[in-house]
């Protein structure tokens, strides 16, 4: 019955006191419930690759949870898990660059994670909670323009996840090839199901899983 809902999330547990036992939990409910990836911190991301040994796709955070690092650095971190078995990167923006109105500076630093990712799959999220609407827009032509794959709304480590109207304003800007995804705060099966309706894709959560498992 769930089925859908479950192959668009990324089951994801990022604190920074996860243990592997944790992990190792994740990745064995990913496998069970046919989740789209396992989202984990960069430090586990070869165990968890070797684990999983391709059952599921592992992603993993780059220049988080605030996207200050410089690209040289969100570069190298990409290229590394990448080397490490990651097929799905998500980077944080530069959110003082798009405050500063540096737009070519905030492509550009993406632009360069891109290259870093290879053919992986490339997430960018912009943390719409501290953006202005004009700010949102302006984010889904950077990112159609830059080659990534995905918007991201959140990392769900800020004021706020995602929100219905933001998944809206995305799925109404954004160019034909980039994906929506949301994460933050997605809490019940109803708000998934509304997500996935309103354009996303994708879904960052690490609760959609347990209320299955609790319903079965």
């Amino acid at each position: 019955m769930y089925e859908e809902i479950l192959s668009k999330c990324d089951h994801t547990l990022l604190k920074p006191t996860a243990v592997w036992s944790e992990i190792k939990e994740l990745c064995d409910e990913a496998v069970r419930y046919g989740t789209a990836s396992v989202c984990i911190p960069p430090s586990y991301v070869k165990r968890a690759y070797e684990y999983l040994d391709m059952r599921v796709p592992v992603c993993t955070v780059i220049g988080f949870p605030n996207g200050y690092s410089t690209s040289a650095i969100k570069a190298a971190e990409a290229a590394d898990a990448v080397r490490n078995g990651a097929s799905e990167i998500d980077m944080v923006i530069d959110l003082g660059a798009l405050k500063d109105g540096r737009y070519v500076d905030v492509e550009r630093d993406i632009s360069i994670v891109r290259e870093a990712c290879r053919d992986q799959i490339l997430k960018v999220i912009v943390e719409t909670c501290l953006l202005t609407e004009e700010e949102k827009i302006r984010m889904c032509g950077i990112v159609s323009g830059s080659g990534a794959d995905f918007i991201k709304t959140s990392t769900g480590f800020s004021i706020g996840g995602a929100t219905f109207d933001d998944i809206a304003l995305f799925a109404a800007h954004v160019g034909e090839h980039v994906r929506i995804k949301a994460a933050g705060g997605i809490s019940t099966i109803a708000d998934a199901e509304r997500f996935i309706s309103l354009g996303a894709s994708r879904l960052g959560t690490s609760r959609i899983v347990k209320l299955v498992r609790e319903l079965e």
